[in-house]
């Protein structure tokens, strides 16, 4: 196998994805609406890779309201808050599904969503609900934690402050918190754990960076192909593993130091010339029958109480929060990714 150069900061082109130029189209065998409605979804990578669930969402809708969905990618969560905020152009979208509970203000203040009245709404878990005027509704949520390659040969470390140990040298994948939402949120943990000492802490743990990549696909897939035994991630991720590879080998780590929670958030555009359609969607987004298609494709936890869990989440443990798990990141994220950046 080849190995990566150590450097901080790689951008690389995830191979499997689709791309803006190349939307996720619904494939049913529902009788075509009359005046062919179609939604447009502003969205970050993955949701709408081969993997993800924007294929099977699509279908369903397609078969209950005979409308199509026209997934478009901005990349991971920051870019895509980057996008929508973007005032020299205005967004051809009708709904945004990926931003967080870390961008929940910025994007709220923004203007652009529409309050919503949803029926699903009343089986949402109540703590999710951050936004009372319900213009950005949660249907997913899960913590970050770091994954740990147990046939690495390498000790797990068990808190924030073990990763800033020397036998971590170059041995550690983390994600950009200018354009990803688990870099955001791995900020907003460190800014949580150390208070005003965040930023002596990424000076000490520069060291240990082998990558910090532009979003979670990219870091994940390079610690999967045995890059580094430490990665940045969600402690969800062993389902994966049991469910699709049938190992346990991948561990996520507990940290003395708690887990941030990451709540993920959908909405429509005020701009949306099919705002009623649009409304039904998010609706549907969040009906148990569309919850059970995140799982095992988000790899996250379903908002909707009555969502089922499938067996692979038997290997998931939920982690004490951080009290700071909550709202936005008042830090400017380019603090934190230049320390990197300039750290010899």
């Amino acid at each position: 196998m080849m190995r990566t150069r150590q450097f901080i900061a790689i951008f690389l082109l995830v191979g499997g994805l689709f791309t803006a130029n190349n939307p996720v189209w619904a494939q049913a065998n529902a009788q075509p609406n009359p005046a062919g409605a179609e939604l447009v979804i502003w969205t970050y990578d993955s949701f709408m890779s081969e993997w993800g669930p924007a294929g099977q969402i699509a279908e369903a809708f397609q078969k209950a309201y005979g409308a199509k969905l026209r997934f478009v990618s901005k990349g991971d969560g920051g870019a895509l808050l980057s996008a929508l905020l973007d005032g020299t152009k205005k967004p051809n979208a009708d709904i945004i599904i990926g931003l967080d509970n870390r961008q929940l203000a910025k994007a709220l203040q923004s203007g652009l969503f529409v309050p919503l009245s949803l029926k699903n709404l009343a089986d949402v878990q109540k703590n999710l609900l951050l936004d009372p005027t319900n213009r950005l509704v949660p249907y997913d949520f899960g913590q970050f934690a770091f994954m740990w390659d147990s046939q690495s040969g390498v000790e797990p470390p068990r808190s924030l402050e073990d990763l800033t140990k020397p036998l971590y040298r170059k041995k550690i994948i983390i994600m950009d918190p200018r354009t990803s939402t688990p870099g955001l949120g791995f900020l907003a943990w460190t800014e949580a754990a150390y208070k005003e000492g965040w930023k002596n802490y990424w000076k000490r743990l520069s060291p240990s960076i082998l990558a910090m990549t532009p979003s979670w696909d990219t870091g994940y897939g390079l610690f999967t192909k045995g890059e580094a035994p430490l990665a940045l991630s969600y402690s969800i991720d062993p389902a994966y593993h049991k469910a699709y590879e049938n190992t346990e080998r991948y561990k996520a780590l507990q940290f003395t130091d708690g887990h941030p929670m990451q709540i993920e958030f959908a909405g429509v555009l005020v701009s949306s010339p099919n705002r009623e359609l649009a409304q039904k969607f998010v609706d549907f987004l969040l009906s148990a029958e569309c919850q059970a298609f995140l799982p095992e494709t988000q790899w996250m936890f379903p908002s909707n109480t009555k969502a089922k869990l499938p067996a692979s989440f038997s290997v998931v443990s939920k982690y004490p929060a951080l009290n700071a798990e909550v709202g936005d990141i008042d830090r400017d994220p380019s603090e934190a990714a230049n320390i990197l950046i300039s750290s010899p």
